[in-house]
């Protein structure tokens, strides 16, 4: 699918929940650079405003200070639109062992909210925010799509229902959906700060600050690191994409690649070392492994590149450099 394919997005009305998020808000920020006249609907319990700086004055966007827990403010919200990108949600497994309840009634209760209110207002087509921990204990490497194991948490459990209801609302109402299952998705935007802080915005403010990062474990559990431009592309390919069998479907959004925790660390340094010499003398301490924590993931891509013509742009090392000069240059 070429760049041509995606103007078919000029002039639509787009509803992206949890758009001041990390995610949401770069997807909002590529959609009205293509056109589309983008509705944020978020509640900045974990989105912030900053994030929509560069495009909170652009006539074609609009803001709605809402939940998704609120099937009013969800109907509200889809009417008239001609897509829906779901994003919002409460990330993080550690969060979701010590506070299950509020993770189901965001993740389970909120997205049927957007699936009832998008079938109502006969939105085209629903794609949302998938986890690769859908995987759960499934030990198989690469991961596939058909085949998942048991889940390790109460978030990788809301992520499954989340397919699973998303699969009913095809074949019972027909509404158009598809899921992307993100693996450890990173870039710019994306939130250093708090207890439920990504591993790789976390690090790079830790060794900014000439402290020493905490890795869980010995370093060797791995993750197919995900850059945020690629996941900005599946986004956009689940929008366009013609084909019939491409549609209610699932998909990894991944690279196909994995790294363990102490590589990603040599990686960090050796590119923010380029700004601050001192920060390659700072040595990486090591603490227990976290409750619910896979050892390994590694996606497959086959299937979204066979169905979607995924290609991804940037393989981790180049992610991790755009990343740490966004860092750099905007959060030091």
């Amino acid at each position: 699918m070429s760049e041509d394919q995606y103007s078919r997005l000029d002039s639509t009305q787009v509803l992206v929940t949890g758009g001041a998020g990390f995610i949401g808000s770069n997807l909002c920020e590529r959609l009205l650079g293509l056109g589309a006249k983008v509705t944020c609907l978020d509640n900045f319990s974990t989105g912030h405003r900053h994030n929509l700086d560069a495009i909170i004055n652009n006539p074609d966007f609009t803001l709605i200070e809402g939940d998704i827990r609120d099937a009013e403010t969800c109907g509200r919200a889809c009417e008239e639109k001609d897509y829906v990108l779901h994003e919002a949600a409460l990330g993080s497994v550690p969060r979701s062992l010590k506070d299950p309840v509020t993770s189901n009634e965001v993740n389970v209760t909120g997205f049927l909210n957007m699936l009832v209110a998008a079938r109502d207002a006969g939105v085209k087509r629903f794609v949302y925010a998938a986890s690769s921990s859908t995987y759960g204990d499934s030990e198989s490497l690469p991961k596939v799509e058909d085949k998942i194991g048991k889940p390790l948490s109460p978030y990788a459990i809301t992520k499954y229902v989340n397919e699973l209801y998303a699969d009913i609302f095809h074949d019972a109402y027909n509404l158009d959906t598809i899921g992307l299952r993100y693996f450890n998705v990173f870039g710019r935007k994306q939130d250093p700060n708090g207890a439920y802080a990504a591993v790789i915005p976390k690090f790079v403010m830790q060794f900014m600050k000439h402290e020493s990062p905490v890795i869980n474990g010995d370093g060797t559990y791995s993750r197919d690191f995900t850059y945020i431009d690629n996941v900005i592309q599946m986004n956009l390919r689940a929008l366009t994409v013609e084909n019939p069998e491409a549609v209610n479907q699932i998909y990894n959004t991944a690279v196909g690649d994995r790294t363990n925790l102490v590589e990603l660390t040599q990686y960090l340094k050796k590119f923010l070392s380029e700004y601050d010499k001192e920060i390659a003398k700072i040595e990486v301490k090591h603490g227990p492994n976290r409750p619910g924590d896979i050892p390994h993931s590694l996606a497959s891509v086959d299937k979204a590149k066979q169905l979607l013509g995924y290609s991804p742009e940037f393989p981790i090392k180049e992610g991790l450099k755009e990343a740490v000069d966004w860092y750099w240059n905007n959060l030091r």
